[in-house]
């Protein structure tokens, strides 16, 4: 798959977020018939595995399936939750390529989400682990049905959206993830699985 790199993000209002990070929209960077072909890839591919989180004292498996891969068998602790990462496979790889062409960035590592149908969501969090590098690029990746994702900020709790569509790229760089939270919010609308990937980058 080859996606066309455009020299600056495509957003037509540039900058989603009003002040305390940047958080660029650069729409679908694939085609359909690339998306088509990644999802299906990395839907039959990946080690997909329902995560485990706790929530008041309770540890719960949550409804949508995770996988986490790099380029080293790195540590990765969240939510009460430690992952090794697995070596890339190749359409991880070829996806990583597109991506750090598009967005000016390289990472060694890819947090990856399945969601069945709107009925799976993500809460509101941020990607502020300590083994993440410090105010670095997460460059997410989308594949499958069209989903809103929520911007918070977390001391007056202004709030931004973008529909993040198949095969589209969103960038959070910056102080976005010290200031601002981010959620994907379940719908009843929404009948079709999505993938999503977020590449990262561990500091070891």
């Amino acid at each position: 798959m080859t996606a066309q790199p455009p020299s600056k993000p495509t957003s037509s209002s540039g900058n989603l977020l009003p002040r305390d990070g940047l958080a660029y929209y650069y729409g679908p960077i694939f085609d359909a018939a690339q998306s088509r072909a990644a999802f299906e890839a990395l839907n039959d591919e990946i080690a997909w595995a329902h995560d485990e989180t706790m929530m008041f004292g309770k540890r719960i498996i949550t409804a949508r399936k995770v996988a986490w891969y790099g380029d080293q068998p790195y540590l990765y602790r969240y939510s009460g939750n430690s992952k090794t990462a697995l070596p890339w496979t190749a359409a991880l790889k070829a996806i990583k390529g597109e991506v750090e062409a598009v967005s000016g960035s390289t990472y060694n590592s890819c947090l990856l989400n399945l969601y069945a149908d709107g009925g799976q969501g993500m809460g509101w969090h941020s990607d502020d682990e300590k083994m993440l590098q410090p105010d670095g690029a997460i460059a997410s990746v989308s594949f499958g049905a069209a989903r809103h994702f929520d911007f918070r900020h977390k001391q007056d709790r202004t709030k931004c959206r973008v529909v993040l569509e198949d095969g589209s790229l969103l960038l959070m760089t910056g102080k976005t993830q010290r200031y601002w939270q981010h959620a994907m919010p379940k719908t009843k609308k929404v009948t079709e699985p999505r993938i999503n990937l977020t590449f990262r980058t561990i500091v070891d």
